[in-house]
């Protein structure tokens, strides 16, 4: 059968894009089709704003830690509108870079959200396409539980449109996008409090590192609440639907905010994709289940990225994308390694790790020794903050290869990268200890760790 296109990708977000343009540029007839901005959550309402809300952020700690260097900041003062709309016009500068590769490199850009007719068939605005291949790779959504009130609250996607800055604010979730916005809110100088129902933030990192880190934010400003749940919300005004909101909690007490974010995590966006149509099995809150070499219950659909549910990380998109590019063209099957990835947070501080948490190393019944240090970094020492940072690496006995390194503390994402490089690598303890360090730095710790450092397990 004759198709119009060899592939047809629904959604042009990171892996999206990817694949659509290296496989336009082997000669495939590729559409993709996007119903929201060009270059998907992560450009858009995802980690580049985010990030650029961050650094916005971490200026009202500098400003107060800069007097110990001898500057002087009175009458410093912040708008919110001047973040929001610069953070705005840099999303657009880098929407028209994405539509620009995806037209050089010859991909039909199809404005609309696609869904499926059959395994071969996809339909947009009223029209459908054809495709031999089509590949599904429309990310995750916020999900919010319904409860009374649930209308009331915002997710993610809305905090980087917001109108104005609320004098307080709650955030309610333990995860990596619920730190970091309640970061950014605390650094922007709203009255921020974190409510999370379990007893410890950041499930499945490093527990050494998830109750540090929890310290950390309760040091910067940050109320943490641990073992608190929401039962409803209500208006505090009900003539005034953009009033402040009235938090009832599990417990009985009840308190006033003037917003309410929900990052109680995402769930694949696939609702509107009528995957049935296409024989698409699902599992987990909607994920696209794939085998190894991506491909779907029908074997003419693939899928990548968020919407499998995997490791939802916008590098690991990419990566999957030129594994399948490689599938397809190469011959190639697919051998990726969720291992060893290395991820930040950008919490305030921040956090960077690679590779095994100490509970996955015994979980896997590993030999293994762990070094560990704390300490207050040089800085601090003028700014006055009592900040401080952690660090740790895991060492497989059997082979002396480190196998995980974990640090909470300024700078954490751009150190734990070389880092994934050299445990990616399988260097030794013994590599690290004959790497020279770069002096003064926090990072030098992670090469001068000695058996003063062995932790007692």
């Amino acid at each position: 059968m004759a198709y119009q296109y060899d592939l047809f990708v629904i959604g042009a977000g990171s892996g999206g894009v990817r694949a659509s343009r290296v496989a336009a540029s082997k000669a495939y007839k590729v559409a993709v089709a996007e119903g929201s901005a060009l270059g998907g959550t992560c450009v858009n309402i995802g980690c580049v704003p985010k990030k650029l809300f961050v650094y916005g952020s971490e200026y009202g700690h500098g400003f107060s830690e800069a007097a110990g260097f001898g500057w002087k900041h009175e009458g410093v003062s912040f708008d919110w509108s001047v973040l929001r709309d610069n953070k705005t016009k840099e999303i657009e500068r880098l929407n028209v870079i994405y539509g620009n590769l995806l037209g050089n490199a010859g991909v039909e850009v199809i404005s609309g959200y696609a869904k499926f007719v059959d395994a071969h068939t996809v339909e947009v605005a009223g029209q459908t396409y054809t495709a031999e291949r089509i590949l599904i790779a429309v990310g995750a959504k916020p999900f919010i539980p319904e409860f009374t009130g649930s209308d009331l609250v915002v997710s993610s996607n809305e905090m980087f449109y917001l109108d104005s800055l609320p004098e307080k604010a709650l955030v309610v979730g333990g995860g990596y996008i619920a730190v970091e916005f309640a970061g950014i809110l605390n650094g922007l100088g709203v009255d921020t409090s974190l409510a999370y129902r379990g007893d410890q933030l950041l499930r499945g990192f490093d527990e050494d590192v998830r109750a540090f880190a929890s310290e950390e934010y309760v040091k910067s400003g940050i109320d943490v609440r641990l073992n608190t749940d929401v039962a409803s919300i209500e208006l505090a005004d009900k003539a005034d639907p953009a009033g402040k909101r009235i938090v009832h909690f599990k417990d009985g007490s009840s308190e006033e905010f003037g917003l309410i974010l929900y990052a109680t995590g995402r769930v694949p966006n696939v609702a509107s994709l009528a995957l049935d149509k296409a024989g698409v099995e699902t599992g987990k809150n909607g994920a696209v289940i794939v085998d190894s070499n991506f491909v779907s219950s029908a074997p003419s659909v693939f899928a990548l990225g968020d919407v499998t549910d995997r490791i939802q990380l916008t590098p690991v998109a990419i990566k999957e994308a030129m594994a399948l590019i490689d599938f397809w063209f190469e011959g190639k099957a697919v051998d990726f390694d969720y291992d060893n990835i290395p991820t930040a947070v950008f919490s305030q501080p921040s956090i960077g790790t690679v590779g095994l948490t100490e509970q996955e190393a015994d979980a896997r019944g590993l030999d293994f020794r762990v070094y560990q240090t704390d300490f207050r970094a040089m800085k601090h020492t003028l700014s006055g903050a009592q900040t401080r940072s952690l660090m740790k690496l895991l060492v497989n006995n059997a082979d002396d290869k480190v196998i995980g390194a974990h640090m909470v503390g300024d700078y954490a994402g751009e150190i734990i990268q070389g880092l994934g490089i050299a445990i990616k690598a399988g260097a030794t303890k013994a590599d690290f200890d004959a790497t020279v360090g770069v002096h003064p730095t926090s990072a030098e710790e992670f090469v001068t760790f000695s058996a003063g450092a062995l932790k007692k397990r």
